[in-house]
């Protein structure tokens, strides 16, 4: 009798066990089945989308680029000695063949006079040994002197005018080193700070210039570009006769210089250890704004072109350095997709292959979807960079 108890007992627990078991079951299915209809009833996720279409823009390529002289030149003595008179103001504009300095040239007129007196005295000797060998001449013929003596008389006489021209080409050196000893400018141009005072002793082939001549007006623009960007460029600008280069001041404030240069010159090899190729433009620089030395950034316009333009923020970079947007298909499914791009305009991408003309990228909301993910999409409303609202507010 005392086993009956037990036996209802552990009958007991055993109905509650199955009950409970048969609740947590129940709950947590209902649960799981909560969460899939909740799941199933979760909206697309937003996203503003953008459909690409070709547009007809203007193709510059932005460079960097330096200032350098059309013509420069170091203005260096030619003569040995003492400076005596500095003639010009340093830093203004002097003519080509205008005199800048004056070294002491008393020993050079010396040498010129002494030079001028020994071709008088070659003159004088020849008239006397010429008019001897015209009489040699005579009496030879009637053998009142020998033919050696005749000889002779003719032999000095070609070396009595070898002396005079001996003593010409003197004169001649006396005079360009007189002359040597006015130094002027070789170009037209902006003279520097002079390097020497009165009283300096100069060489003609010491190392140090007197002054250095530099001619800005115009000036050229030397620009650096990759030689497979260099590549591009040449293939664009081929059936083009001139391309314009306009220069950017100040890039704070997007200023640009109020002349257009040209472009004119563009390196036959790429530099083995930049990888780079060097391009020169020409510019007018009446008002001698652009310094030489000066960094400043160049753009070639190219000229109108139609492309399809997709905004910078709409990719992403990967570690190997390709790019990657979101695109969305008819079924308004999310779909990676790599991208190759030429260069930027403005805040966008100029597209080369990846995406077509139609197809429509997500710009913002990419970052909340996965590979064939469901969006709702929305058109993307384009904001004004800070510059340009700043620009638009301060015209108004």
């Amino acid at each position: 009798m005392a086993k009956k108890p037990a036996l209802f007992l552990i009958l007991i627990l055993l109905i509650i066990g199955a009950g409970a078991a048969y609740w947590w079951n129940t709950s947590h299915a209902q649960e799981a089945k909560n969460a899939a209809n909740n799941k199933q009833a979760a909206p697309p996720t937003s996203v503003a989308i953008k459909t690409l279409e070709v547009e007809k823009i203007n193709i510059t390529y932005s460079l960097p680029g330096r200032i350098t002289p059309f013509r420069q030149s170091q203005v260096r003595p030619q003569v040995d000695g003492i400076v005596i008179e500095r003639l010009f103001e340093e830093g203004a504009d002097v003519e080509k063949g205008q005199q800048l300095y004056q070294i002491d040239d008393a020993r050079f007129k010396a040498s010129l006079n002494s030079a001028m007196a020994d071709l008088k005295s070659a003159k004088a000797s020849v008239k006397t040994i010429e008019a001897r060998a015209e009489r040699y001449k005579d009496l030879v013929k009637i053998n009142a002197v020998s033919k050696q003596e005749y000889d002779d008389a003719v032999a000095e006489l070609d070396q009595a005018k070898a002396s005079i021209a001996v003593a010409q080409a003197a004169v001649d050196m006396a005079q360009v080193n007189l002359d040597y000893s006015k130094v002027y400018a070789p170009i037209t141009g902006r003279i520097s700070r002079s390097f020497v005072t009165e009283g300096a002793l100069v060489t003609a082939n010491q190392s140090q210039h007197l002054a250095t001549i530099t001619q800005i007006d115009p000036v050229y623009i030397d620009m650096q570009q990759s030689g497979t960007a260099a590549l591009s460029l040449r293939s664009r600008t081929a059936d083009k006769e001139a391309i314009p280069v306009r220069v950017m001041v100040d890039e704070n404030t997007g200023e640009y210089y109020p002349a257009k240069g040209e472009l004119k010159f563009s390196e036959v090899t790429v530099d083995e250890t930049t990888g780079s190729i060097t391009l020169r433009a020409l510019i007018p620089n009446s008002n001698g704004v652009l310094m030489p030395g000066l960094f400043v950034r160049a753009e070639l316009e190219i000229g109108e072109e139609k492309v399809i333009l997709v905004p910078q923020r709409a990719t992403t970079r990967n570690a190997d350095g390709s790019l990657t947007l979101w695109v969305i298909d008819q079924d308004n499914k999310a779909q990676k997709r790599s991208i190759e791009v030429t260069q930027t305009y403005k805040d966008d991408w100029v597209i080369q292959s990846g995406v077509h003309e139609g197809e429509r990228v997500i710009i913002t909301g990419y970052q909340k979807v996965a590979e064939g993910t469901t969006v709702s999409p929305s058109p993307w409303q384009k904001t004004p960079s800070p510059a340009a609202a700043s620009k638009q507010a301060s015209k108004e």
